[in-house]
């Protein structure tokens, strides 16, 4: 291809130090043509040092906001295309060539592909494949797979910048789900989200079950905020975890006076057990960490859409 347009990456960053290194020698290894910058959206000092030591352009994010410092680090270039990269992901080689030409060939405004966990200890390992597993994403396309087209929303993102513009950047209402709600914006004014399977960006899952529930718990409290902001752009994927919490609170409380009741839990943690025994063999150990890591993250979830 020739005339590559001029590609920035953009990253928002909070007390990332130790993880932003493997993301910014990710990019590094990238064989894209016309790199324009890597510019860091920094909201502390260490993580600042880092990003400035390999070489990225470091603009202070001051609010910590992973929006506000998404638009900081998109006002502050001019290229053409822009890819949007997360400080705990790591890109594979070709990643940005790739994109760039499914988002040339395709006439797409947003092209993105798969969240593709990758842990080193017990828990990421634990949590990564209840992430990617389809009780735990539904069908979610960027973390399961599938083929390539139109989709709701995709793993980070690679745009025009004057899409971008045009759409006034990211929500910073959205403190989570600002991706999914800029895709919601450019489908909802008939642009097209293109997924790509082929684009598979590590991603490291959280260390821990309190950890992981924090983090579902905010994603489940920012998807009821998105409801209300965009309504009727649920997915019953969405639903399903609010309606888990609800069924399993009646059913235990109700078991008390109809025993039978019970059995709905019951089955309930036997389904996510029987997924962590099948994965036994492939995954080995991190395995036995999936049932609860399940239930951490629908729970959360759920508890986050319904009371947070």
């Amino acid at each position: 291809m020739q005339d590559w347009p001029s590609l920035a990456v953009i990253i928002p960053a909070a007390h990332a130090a130790g993880a932003i290194g493997a993301a910014l020698e990710s990019i590094e290894a990238q064989d894209y043509p016309n790199l324009e910058s890597v510019i860091v959206a920094a909201y502390d000092q260490d993580t600042a040092q880092v990003a400035a030591g390999h070489g990225a352009r470091v603009v202070a994010n001051p609010a910590g906001s992973t929006p506000v410092g998404l638009n900081i680090a998109l006002q502050s270039t001019e290229a053409e295309v822009i890819a949007r990269v997360d400080a705990h992901s790591v890109l594979p080689p070709g990643y940005l060539t790739r994109a760039v030409e499914t988002l040339l060939s395709t006439g797409a405004d947003s092209v993105g592909g798969m969240q593709i966990p990758a842990g080193t200890t017990f828990w990421q390992k634990a949590i990564g494949a209840a992430m990617a597993s389809r009780f735990g994403a539904g069908d979610a396309r960027y973390r399961i797979g599938g083929e390539a087209g139109p989709a709701d929303t995709v793993y980070l993102g690679v745009f025009r910048r004057k899409t971008l513009i045009r759409h006034g950047g990211y929500d910073e209402r959205f403190d989570r789900n600002q991706d999914y709600e800029l895709n919601h914006r450019i489908r909802a004014a008939g642009g097209v989200v293109w997924f790509d399977p082929a684009l598979l960006v590590e991603y490291r899952p959280r260390d821990n079950l309190g950890k992981l529930a924090r983090q579902y718990l905010d994603y489940g409290r920012w998807k009821r905020a998105f409801s209300r902001t965009h309504p009727g752009s649920l997915r019953w994927r969405q639903l399903a975890p609010p309606s888990l919490v609800v069924l399993l609170a009646l059913a235990i409380v109700v078991g008390f006076w109809w025993p039978p009741a019970w059995l709905i839990p019951a089955a309930y943690v036997a389904v996510t057990i029987l997924i962590g025994v099948l994965r036994l063999p492939g995954l080995g150990l991190p395995a036995l960490g999936i049932p609860p890591a399940l239930a951490t993250m629908h729970i959360s979830w759920g508890l986050g859409f319904l009371f947070a």
